[in-house]
């Protein structure tokens, strides 16, 4: 099966390429930025050795409607998905911070929790929890974005603005965007019987200084979701919670004693488990947009991108 590993398109006027951990992203003439989402699988800040087909187009796809349903709250960067693993938006200049907002005790908010950490980012987590409990009201947990090779590190509000990483008016805007999201999101979880527990949202400023919301927003990559049925029976018998999120890939790393961290090997990935993970990104979409997903042509992925962002890019 055909997969995005990474491209090399030129297109006029290009004057860059960015290669992200997921995404690869082409500048055009300082005004238009064209995102391509690739099949590759990063998990612990590192990039795994094999593509999982149909990824790029399940997060694309995600993605932009999730866009759509948001637009109305908070303005964002999308112009246009010309192809089922392509975005293109305004160019924008992104903010150095992740904002990580957290309903629940998951994750590596959990992780730090059973080590004894009761303060995250300057938020306190209350004594008595258990994992996977709700918060009283959802913390927002920022964190720094990495350079190639490293790792994301948590950061509180205050070093944000003291390191004058962000200007405190505009970390507010920041702050007061990333709960609306966080709302509407838990309002279309919850009508597709799930729960939003924890996301990331990134932010970026327009040429003309407005502040607007990038990247992705609500897919599994960047979100942990629960099933709404069964959740306070799970956590009344302790039971661990039936999950829709990247976090099975990052148990399935554990179980095989790999965290990114210094020593470690990634486990071999046979082609079962590349395909068992392309039929959960599958679940994953059917179930958080409540539509069936359909496999778009993948004969020849680049040919077929190239072709529709230069069909594009002739109309703009």
């Amino acid at each position: 099966m055909n997969t995005i590993n990474n491209t090399n398109f030129n297109f006029k006027n290009q004057k860059s390429v960015y290669r992200g951990k997921v995404r690869e992203v082409y500048n055009i003439n300082d005004e238009l930025l064209i995102m391509i989402a690739t099949d590759r699988l990063s998990a612990f800040d590192v990039v795994l050795p094999k593509q999982i087909p149909f990824k790029g187009q399940i997060l694309n796809q995600i993605a932009t409607k999730m866009m759509k349903a948001t637009e109305d709250i908070v303005p964002n960067w999308l112009l246009s998905t010309p192809d089922p693993n392509v975005a293109i938006g305004h160019l924008c200049i992104p903010f150095k911070i992740e904002m990580v907002i957290r309903g629940y005790l998951s994750g590596h908010a959990a992780r730090e929790y059973k080590v004894g950490k009761r303060l995250i980012c300057g938020e306190v987590m209350p004594d008595g929890m258990l994992e996977n409990d709700k918060f009283p009201t959802p913390i927002i947990t920022p964190a720094t974005k990495a350079e190639e090779g490293d790792h994301d590190e948590d950061i509180s509000r205050t070093d944000i603005i003291t390191k004058h990483i962000v200007s405190e008016e505009d970390y507010m805007i920041l702050e007061t965007y990333t709960n609306a999201l966080f709302k509407r999101g838990t309002e279309i979880a919850a009508q597709r019987g799930l729960i939003l527990v924890d996301t990331k949202y990134e932010f970026g400023k327009k040429l003309d200084g407005t502040i607007v919301l990038i990247d992705e927003i609500h897919t599994p990559d960047s979100s942990r979701y629960f099933y709404a049925d069964g959740y306070q029976e799970r956590q009344d018998r302790g039971e661990a919670q039936k999950q829709l999120s990247k976090e099975f890939v990052r148990q399935w790393l554990i179980a095989h004693n790999f965290q990114g961290k210094k020593g470690q090997h990634i486990p071999v990935m046979t082609s079962e488990k590349v395909l068992e993970i392309s039929e959960r990104y599958i679940e994953l979409y059917e179930n958080i947009t409540g539509e069936k997903f359909i496999k778009s042509d993948t004969t020849n992925i680049l040919k077929r991108m190239e072709e529709n962002i230069m069909n594009y890019m002739k109309i703009v």
